[in-house]
């Protein structure tokens, strides 16, 4: 017999058999949480709603119907305060119109529909590879809506939080579906800051903007940004008169900062644990 003792010989002398095999069996073992998977997952229902369902097609319809009501509205107005005050007082800008682009006047929902079908979450390489597309659709009454602003005597500015290295691809996609002044005067990408306060303030400088459309608050006033009391509500009365006459807001419940200010910054196992506390605290 050999001097050296066999190891598994000592360990299994030492050890009862039972627990070597409940060490050893695999649903003993707890498997690692994949968090990204789970946060594509919460996600769907709102993608299914955004990409499939006659509700969010309406919703979009009749925001824009809305909005067409609105800048003739404004424009009403401007044409009132002219025949009232001496032709010197005329805010003589030229007058503007100002759209996001994401979930406002282009669809994204397939990229949102392929993230959750390989258990992805939002990631810069992969929504680069959908913008390089140039693929994506008009959101129902966007193209209706800009083009008769156009035809009202409005520049439309696109104000996007898309990189700068996209301005190609989403000039190629505006100007394949139509929108009027889709060219590189007109749009203003992000450059360093996803506050869209200063490229806001660079239109008004030269331009009487006349209404705003988006799917974030945000897209209206920075001050939408801050969540943290009362989920941004008191911002809603402290603002609901300029945000009557002047903004039209389009429905997304994929993405936005209502969903950052729950799910917060870090990783993806911190973002998961953050949404369920909340539901842990909300729910009953």
């Amino acid at each position: 017999m050999n001097a050296r003792m066999n190891p598994w010989l000592i360990l299994s002398a030492a050890v009862p058999l039972t627990a070597l095999i409940s060490c050893s069996s695999p649903k003993h073992i707890a498997a690692a949480e994949n968090h990204e998977s789970l946060l594509a997952q919460q996600g769907t229902d709102a993608v299914i709603w955004q990409h499939a369902s006659a509700e969010a097609h309406w919703l979009y319809v009749q925001g824009y119907d809305h909005a067409t009501w609105k800048l003739e509205t404004n424009l009403t107005a401007i044409d009132a305060e002219k025949q009232m005050v001496d032709s010197m007082e005329w805010d003589r800008r030229p007058l503007a119109v100002i759209v996001d682009i994401d979930e406002t006047v282009l669809d994204n929902s397939p990229y949102q529909v392929s993230a959750i079908k390989h258990d992805r979450t939002f990631d810069q390489a992969t929504w680069r590879e959908w913008t390089d597309k140039s693929a994506a659709k008009a959101s129902p009454g966007a193209l209706g809506f800009l083009q008769y602003a156009k035809s009202a005597g409005c520049e439309v500015f696109y104000i996007t939080n898309r990189d700068i290295r996209e301005k190609a691809s989403t000039l190629k996609n505006l100007q394949d579906l139509g929108f009027p002044d889709a060219d590189e005067k007109h749009l203003l990408l992000m450059e360093g800051t996803s506050d869209k306060t200063e490229r806001r303030e660079r239109v008004k400088a030269t331009h009487q903007v006349l209404l705003l459309v988006g799917d974030q608050l945000r897209d209206f006033d920075e001050r939408f940004k801050d969540r943290g009391v009362n989920h941004g509500w008191d911002q809603l009365n402290d603002l609901h008169d300029s945000l009557s006459q002047y903004f039209i807001l389009l429905p997304n419940p994929m993405y936005g900062t209502w969903r950052d200010a729950i799910q917060g910054k870090g990783t993806d196992a911190e973002k998961h644990a953050r949404v369920k506390a909340w539901f842990e605290k909300n729910g009953y």
